[in-house]
């Protein structure tokens, strides 16, 4: 077997998309796949965290979603004002997308089908941790792990983001698509999100985005991924059947995904880890980086 670490990025054929795929680490050390969130390129992923993993013995694997980065982008149409979308979901109405994230969680088991992966532990935030769920519960054979990353089930019970996040989550007044203003919009909104208790330097910030940008640009895959998790609807019934094991990470000053998000996972999964931690809002700071890897790395161990 191949037990030199390796870095390879490619495009993978899965669920009829083409996925913008990376991995690496030791072709033959235990699958671990990273799901980002909402608009989110793969590369929002900080490389200290994937190396932890990889300093270990694991096969990191890191993906662009569908409609975002250099995955496919779709060309479906949206229907309705965001705002309408969102109210609608908010009072549990059915919502109508070009796709789910149970059709996202599809995407997952075709990648790790297109790989030649039986079994994988799963790392996802945000948006990634509902899908990581979906996985997790409809697919526990081929889940080792799932660690979940200041998510939710996306119930319309639980709190609703700060009011001044709704706007930005919505799009709405976006105006210029220029790196500059593109660069401004969203060094606002990551401000009005990262961790209080661990600020990051705000060029480091800028310039992360700068990169992302000429990465890939893709407003209207941003629009598509919110609109299918709102006509996924709640996840709670497939939440509580999840029965790998699990860790719940959130921090007690996330303005996005509330914390109490945090505290109905460890409900619906009563074997669920759950970490609180201090001073942590909706990003992936530098200094915890070690601390995650350690909780997801603990849990992998666990089923040894």
């Amino acid at each position: 077997m191949n037990s030199i670490p390796t870095l390879e990025t490619r495009q993978v054929e899965a669920n009829g998309l083409n996925l913008c795929v990376e991995s690496r680490g030791r072709p033959d050390g235990e699958p671990v796949i990273f799901i980002m969130g909402l608009g989110a390129q793969m590369t929002l992923w900080p490389e200290a965290l994937l190396d932890a993993y990889v300093e270990e013995g694991y096969r990191v694997i890191r993906f662009d979603n569908r409609d975002i980065g250099l995955s496919t982008l779709l060309r479906d149409r949206l229907e309705g004002h965001p705002l309408a979308v969102m109210a609608r979901h908010r009072l549990g109405m059915p919502v109508e997308g070009p796709y789910t994230l149970q059709d996202m969680a599809v995407d997952v088991r075709s990648l790790m089908d297109a790989l030649g992966i039986g079994q994988a532990h799963l790392v996802g935030v945000s948006m990634g941790g509902m899908i990581s769920q979906l996985v997790a519960a409809r697919w526990p054979e081929r889940t080792l792990s799932a660690t979940l990353i200041m998510t939710s089930t996306n119930s319309p019970r639980l709190p609703m983001p700060h009011p001044k996040l709704i706007w930005k989550l919505a799009g709405v007044g976006a105006k210029g698509h220029d790196e500059a203003a593109v660069v401004s919009r969203s060094l606002n909104f990551w401000r009005a999100i990262q961790s209080p208790g661990y600020p990051p330097r705000e060029q480091d910030v800028r310039d992360r985005l700068v990169r992302d940008y000429r990465r890939s640009y893709r407003p209207a895959g941003i629009l598509r991924q919110t609109r299918a998790i709102l006509a996924t609807g709640s996840l709670s019934a497939q939440t509580r059947q999840i029965r790998v094991p699990t860790a719940i990470i959130h921090g007690n000053q996330d303005p996005l995904v509330r914390p109490v998000a945090a505290q109905q996972l460890k409900y619906l999964i009563p074997h669920a880890r759950l970490e609180m931690i201090e001073g942590m809002g909706h990003d992936l700071p530098e200094p915890l980086l070690a601390k995650f890897a350690q909780i997801g790395m603990e849990l992998a161990s666990s089923r040894r």
